[in-house]
């Protein structure tokens, strides 16, 4: 197999958490181009169904299920329907929130609604497709971080503590599941323009301020992290385990 080979992923099926738009549905495109069949995942389901029309209009295998990742048993029958249609070799956990609040005004509600979807949801849709993959002896997990599982910015310290947390979950699901043929990895952006960022990006302040902090000079435009989710899906990644990839521009690397 060539190097280029290792980087395809004909044959495999993939399940994409929050895909419907934004990061989640610039991976599923890119994963679709390099072979795959991906699966949307979403809570919307005309967002769900507009962002398979998407793909599907330029000629990508996709197909969605729809269900609440922050709800464990709707977690269990979704992967369940899933699975039923064919066996996953790849899961992205990409389901994720912000919420932008000083931490002594954040209301426990949010705080809790923060935590089940950028980490609870990470636990129960990868527990649940790991017990799917474990009898295989093979499959590929790679779990959306971010330059915060690093780094702290005034006014989002429960988003930090859920990203913190969700870079040690992906290195201790790679510790317990590696030895039966799983492998765990991490993705860290850095600053994307996306939904989630839209009013940071018409923050002239705050821009200024990233660009200057950043070595590459700009904002990341979604499209930039699909390669990396395409190399830790594939065979290219084959002796990658419990790592966190980091495509910020170079942010985690300056002070």
């Amino acid at each position: 197999m060539s190097v280029l080979e290792r980087f395809r992923l004909n044959g495999r099926r993939a399940l994409i958490t929050g895909s419907s738009a934004g990061i989640g549905f610039a991976l599923a495109q890119a994963l679709c181009e390099a072979g795959a069949h991906v699966v949307l995942n979403g809570r919307d389901a005309t967002r769900l169904a507009q962002a398979e029309k998407k793909l599907l209009d330029v000629g990508l295998d996709v197909s969605t299920c729809g269900f609440d990742v922050t709800d464990a048993q709707a977690v269990q029958s979704g992967v369940a329907a899933i699975d039923a249609q064919g066996p996953l070799d790849i899961l992205i956990n990409n389901a994720g929130i912000q919420i932008r609040t000083p931490l002594h005004e954040f209301d426990l509600d949010n705080w809790r609604r923060l935590l089940q979807t950028n980490l609870d949801s990470a636990f129960y849709v990868g527990q649940a497709v790991a017990k799917k993959m474990i009898p295989r002896g093979t499959g590929k997990i790679i779990n959306i971080c971010s330059v915060q599982s690093e780094l702290g910015r005034p006014g989002i310290a429960p988003y930090m503590a859920s990203k913190g947390a969700l870079k040690m979950l992906t290195k201790g699901m790679a510790i317990d599941w590696g030895p039966l043929g799983l492998q765990v990895n991490g993705i860290g952006p850095g600053y994307y323009k996306t939904e989630l960022n839209e009013k940071l990006v018409a923050d002239e302040k705050f821009t200024e301020w990233l660009v200057n902090r950043t070595p590459s000079r700009r904002w990341g435009n979604v499209e930039e992290l699909g390669p990396a989710a395409v190399y830790l899906a594939s065979d290219a990644s084959s002796f990658v385990n419990g790592h966190i990839l980091y495509v910020d521009g170079g942010v985690t690397a300056s002070l």
